[in-house]
């Protein structure tokens, strides 16, 4: 056969064998019926594509996204909210949120003093420290901040507080426990919250067992190094009934293997409203739970109001029958994660932002609340954040420019309204 010929044979030979292994490896991937996990934290989160049609929810007796128009304040005059509560959660199965709403009518005036100036239960969370760093940082009137760091000389512009965390992984915690306790001497009675998100499979993914032993292993070496240091628990993404079982797994494990009570002196979570699916977008299924799915909240329930106040009423609720009034409740972590893309614009993130804030001032009841506090239902709370990256929705600062935004503007406005 002449060279050219043969060169041609060959070349249609191997066109043939990389169509057919083409074809075969297709069908291949197809009869497996997987794909492939997303890469990326912010892939995880929220879905790869904005919704193309707006979301459609039925109501049920569990706590679902129902569908809550945003609120209307503006920059110059907040307007206040309305709250609901909801019935208790139960233990097995999972934990039910009935008969919401149950109505109290706030004001915006808050509440009488109490543990706290209304400008010490403020934060935010500080994702590219130093805050000092962003120009007019401290006209956000803040009270404390956390940069999810441990630090042995925090920034503290203003004299703001600063929260400590210990990382948890698993059971593994960081940093070692001579630094956390050279730290905690060195920066006595101050917030340490122990872990982040264990709850999440790209955070602090811990199962149970491995999330009592990290707890352990740091709480008692805090607090052998400083004895007035302030120990939280760390915070769950939200506390939906999947997540509260989740909790009560680890105080569960705790109790049988160390033959105490788990001790927390700040009871902590995050509150978000994201899907709990396996395998898909929004914060998956808590590590070592069976379940597949919990609440299927939507793309638009980001922002829905009624979902925020319902988790908060829950969570304290379950505190009170649990044994845990007594103790103070901090929201460490909060916002919109989605983009503004997804049906966030700046007018619907600035309200559901002040609407939230007029939630915390004004909620209490004497049958759930912190009696120390006023009966108020939470403490303190930390909006997400000064300035992120990945989720930039809720930045108060461009975190390039260092410069505010202006949903940062409208913090400032909500807090000087607020007065000292």
């Amino acid at each position: 056969m002449p060279s050219k010929m043969r060169g041609r044979f060959f070349g249609l030979l191997l066109l043939f064998a990389g169509v057919v292994l083409m074809i075969w490896g297709g069908r291949s991937l197809l009869s497996t019926g997987k794909t492939l996990p997303p890469t990326s934290l912010a892939e995880r989160l929220i879905p790869t594509a904005p919704p193309t049609s707006s979301v459609a929810i039925t109501p049920s007796s569990t706590l679902t996204p129902t569908p809550t128009p945003p609120a209307t304040p503006t920059a110059e005059s907040p307007t206040p909210t309305e709250t609901s509560t909801a019935s208790k959660p139960t233990v097995m199965p999972s934990p039910t949120l009935e008969d919401i709403p149950k109505r109290f009518t706030p004001t915006f005036t808050p509440l009488p003093p109490g543990l706290y100036t209304p400008r010490e239960r403020f934060c935010v969370g500080v994702p590219i420290p130093p805050p000092d760093a962003y120009a007019g940082f401290e006209r956000l009137k803040l009270g404390w901040y956390l940069d999810w760091r441990t630090n042995p000389n925090p920034s503290r512009p203003g004299g703001i507080e600063y929260a400590q965390m210990v990382w948890v992984n698993g059971r593994q915690i960081s940093p070692d426990i001579p630094t956390i306790q050279a730290i905690a001497r060195q920066n006595p009675g101050s917030l340490w919250l122990i872990g982040n998100e264990p709850d999440v499979i790209w955070q602090g993914k811990a199962t149970p067992e491995e999330y009592a032993e990290a707890y352990y292993t740091a709480y008692h070496a805090i607090k052998q190094a400083d004895p007035t240091a302030q120990v939280a628990i760390g915070g769950v993404s939200q506390p939906t009934p999947l997540r509260i079982r989740y909790i009560e797994a680890i105080l569960q494990v705790y109790r049988e293997r160390y033959g105490e009570e788990m001790p927390v002196d700040v009871w902590n979570i995050h509150n978000f409203i994201l899907r709990e699916e396996r395998n898909s977008w929004g914060v998956d299924i808590p590590p070592g739970l069976p379940d597949d799915t919990g609440i299927l909240y939507e793309v638009d329930d980001s922002g829905n109001l009624e979902a925020f106040k319902a988790q908060i009423w829950a969570f304290r609720r379950w505190m009170k029958e649990k044994g845990f009034q007594d103790k103070p409740l901090i929201v460490s972590e909060y916002g919109i994660p989605m983009p503004w893309d997804y049906g966030f614009p700046f007018e619907r993130v600035r309200n559901f932002m002040y609407a939230t804030f007029d939630f915390f001032l004004t909620a209490a009841d004497p049958e759930l609340g912190y009696p120390p506090d006023g009966y108020r239902l939470v403490q303190r709370w930390c909006w997400y954040s000064l300035g992120d990256l990945t989720y930039p929705t809720g930045n108060l600062f461009d975190p390039d420019t260092k410069e505010m935004t202006p949903l940062g503007k409208a913090f400032v406005a909500y807090m000087e309204r607020l007065g000292d």
